[in-house]
């Protein structure tokens, strides 16, 4: 059976864990050479060697427009194209109106928003023909989430992003979609409720119970949907934003 990504080069970023881990291995299960990045150069190293014989990392900070020259420079030298875009390096923290600060309004949307953007727009000198690009977006950019709104409304800006990102790149057939997972068990999710396991426990048992599925969505599951969106069997989807959420924004 013909491999979904045969050939392809793919780059995803913030791959170092979680959701983006799970996608480079399954690019790379799927034929494609993977770059991936991430900011701390050890586990970098450590999600390469995890991955495969085809995996490429590089560390980049994605908020930093720098770093992502240099990161295209050597796709361009290497491979000289790049077919899959996944953008999903990012993050965020908690803090309710009354609490937030300049720093970590700065934090979450240069991470979020300028990270995308620049990672994106930097990008199109390489992006082939009919290029699949993918954004991560989040079940937190469309409903309402106590002390989370810096993170909601960066991840709205992402997902107006590729609504007006197809309208700039329908002459190259570039498809650009937002794959929006809901509560999954990565460690960026349960860092949120502190070091504590048991809080942590807590904090999963709390979103679990807000799903209609009544779990936790895992990273592997999340992966499947970014390879449909690489994959020409996403041929004619285009502008769409998919939930990877198990109903949680559904009802």
């Amino acid at each position: 059976m013909a491999r979904k990504l045969e050939g392809k080069i793919a780059l995803v970023t913030g791959a170092t864990s979680g959701i983006g881990l799970a996608t480079a291995r399954r690019f790379a299960a799927e034929g494609a050479h993977v770059y991936i990045t991430g900011r701390r150069q050890a586990e970098l190293e450590a999600a390469v060697k995890s991955i495969a014989d085809n995996a490429t990392g590089v560390r980049v900070d994605s908020s930093k427009p720098t770093e992502l020259d240099a990161l295209y420079a050597q796709i361009g030298e290497e491979k000289g194209r790049l077919d899959v875009l996944f953008a999903n390096a990012g993050g965020g923290s908690m803090l309710p109106l009354g609490s937030i600060t300049e720093e970590h309004f700065d934090d979450t949307f240069n991470r979020n928003v300028k990270g995308v953007l620049f990672t994106v727009q930097k990008a199109l000198p390489l992006l082939s023909k009919g290029a699949s690009v993918i954004l991560a977006g989040s079940t937190a950019g469309s409903a309402g989430t106590a002390a989370f709104s810096v993170y909601s409304a960066s991840k709205a800006a992402v997902r107006a992003f590729a609504r007006s990102w197809i309208l700039d790149l329908k002459d190259r057939g570039i498809r650009v979609n937002t794959v929006s997972p809901g509560a999954t068990r990565t460690p960026g999710l349960l860092d949120l409720a502190g070091p504590d396991a048991a809080q942590q426990q807590g904090l999963a048992d709390y979103l679990a119970a807000q799903i209609p599925l009544a779990r936790l969505g895992e990273p592997d599951e999340i992966a499947s949907a970014a390879l449909f969106l690489a994959s020409d069997d996403a041929s004619f989807v285009n502008g769409a934003e998919l939930f990877v959420d198990g109903g949680q924004q559904q009802i």
